[in-house]
């Protein structure tokens, strides 16, 4: 069984709610944070690792650093995630509410990229 369409009211609505799940997100980074065992030399156990230049990039963090930095990059992923949802919401309204050229096949959601 297909789902009802959504309404163009309905898919504006979800836009603005993104929007505003965007305005909400804190800091962010790119990479990722490891939590490993203190080393014996009595450094910190936590890390942050990143990609520069096709390189791998790791820094020793504090605690402290290590928390914040993990919040960063789960916003993140976060962000990526709502903005993507944002670019098929925004073609599903553009395709919705605008003239349609003609063509001979009507246009499947891969093509419009929803899926």
């Amino acid at each position: 069984m297909n789902k009802a369409p959504e309404t163009l009211a309905a898919l504006r609505t979800r836009y603005q709610q993104l929007r505003w799940q965007l305005a909400r997100i804190g800091y962010i980074s790119q990479g990722s944070v490891q939590q490993r065992t203190v080393a014996a030399s009595g450094r910190s156990g936590c890390q942050w690792t990143r990609k520069v230049a096709q390189k791998t990039l790791s820094v020793a963090l504090s605690p402290q650093q290590f928390d914040a930095m993990r919040e960063a990059v789960a916003n993140e992923r976060k962000l990526w995630k709502i903005v993507q949802e944002m670019e098929r919401v925004s073609r599903r309204i553009i395709f919705a509410s605008t003239p349609d050229a003609r063509r001979r096949k009507h246009l499947s959601n891969k093509v419009l990229g929803l899926i």
